[in-house]
């Protein structure tokens, strides 16, 4: 006779009501699956929580990655924004030294060479790109180190700017007169037609010596003079055509030629600032334009080195 199990079904009064009988071989077959199938549950578990947990460490590593990204671009862009201000830096030292070079030739105040060799400030290592995060990586700590380097020049070269200025304001004091007798003003507005020194003569073909600088615009544009002085001529001469010289003192002496119309008269004392004469085209001329000299102790120099605006 085979063995085989009964299951009793009952209900909450402790009745059976029903009753189901299985073999052990089915019993245990049964059995047997369930728990392959519980196995395959908890495989099926673990498998999922593993894979979640990977998903979890991915998108965190790539959030990781990302904020990285960020951090670096933010990094670039502020080394970006410093390496910038430190050549606006330089800049602008150099020119303040420039235009303190001016005035210092203007009032004839000598510059010390330890002082004017401050102003010659190194070329920027730091370069002014940043495209990538890896430059910024690999040469952070390089970057950094050229950027101080270069702001330490820039401090040392405005600490001494600024003792240099206050010995240029010491020394202006002292020559007032001379600042206001000294041309630094552009006489007329327009264009720059021919500048000072040896240039082939439109009238000749044969190289001179340009002693002054032609300023060209329309008939009638306003002259004025650069500095105090008195009218010495207001007159036409041959080449130059329509002339007014202003003896300035101390050896200085301004020109200008090729008027249509004198504004002052010989004997005059002028002011700076004060219109002169309307330009022209009178005398030797190949059209409307100012012919403006400057003259040192009966030297004609370069009038460039004299306009400061």
């Amino acid at each position: 006779m085979r063995k085989h199990y009964t299951l009793l079904i009952i209900d909450d009064k402790g009745s059976p009501i029903r009753e189901m009988l299985f073999s052990k071989r089915f019993f245990w077959l049964t059995i047997a699956t369930l728990l392959v199938t519980v196995a395959g549950l908890v495989a099926g578990l673990s498998h999922y929580s593993r894979m979640h947990h990977k998903l979890t460490d991915a998108s965190h590593l790539q959030f990781l990655v990302e904020q990285k990204q960020a951090d670096l671009e933010n990094q670039r862009r502020q080394i970006q924004a410093f390496a910038e201000n430190i050549n606006d830096l330089k800049a602008n030292v150099l020119a303040l030294g420039d235009f303190e070079h001016k005035v210092r030739i203007l009032a004839n105040l000598e510059h010390k060479d330890s002082q004017e060799s401050f102003f010659s400030i190194g070329g920027g290592s730091v370069p002014e790109n940043l495209d990538t995060g890896l430059e910024l990586k690999e040469d952070h700590g390089r970057l950094m180190r050229a950027m101080h380097t270069q702001l330490n020049q820039v401090q040392q070269a405005t600490a001494v700017q600024q003792k240099s200025f206050a010995s240029l304001m010491d020394g202006l004091k002292d020559k007032r007169s001379l600042l206001a007798a000294t041309p630094s003003l552009r006489p007329a507005k327009g264009w720059v037609s021919s500048e000072f020194g040896y240039r082939v003569s439109p009238f000749t073909g044969r190289r001179e010596l340009h002693r002054g600088m032609d300023i060209a615009n329309h008939k009638g544009t306003p002259i004025i003079a650069p500095a105090d002085g008195v009218v010495t001529h207001a007159e036409n001469q041959w080449l130059i055509g329509n002339m007014v010289a202003i003896d300035h003192g101390y050896g200085m002496v301004t020109r200008y030629g090729h008027l249509d119309k004198f504004l002052v008269k010989k004997g005059e004392r002028i002011q700076r600032g004060q219109k002169i004469a309307l330009m022209g085209n009178t005398g030797r001329s190949t059209g409307p334009h100012l012919h403006y000299e400057v003259r040192l102790n009966g030297v004609p120099v370069d009038p460039r080195k004299y306009i400061l605006d």
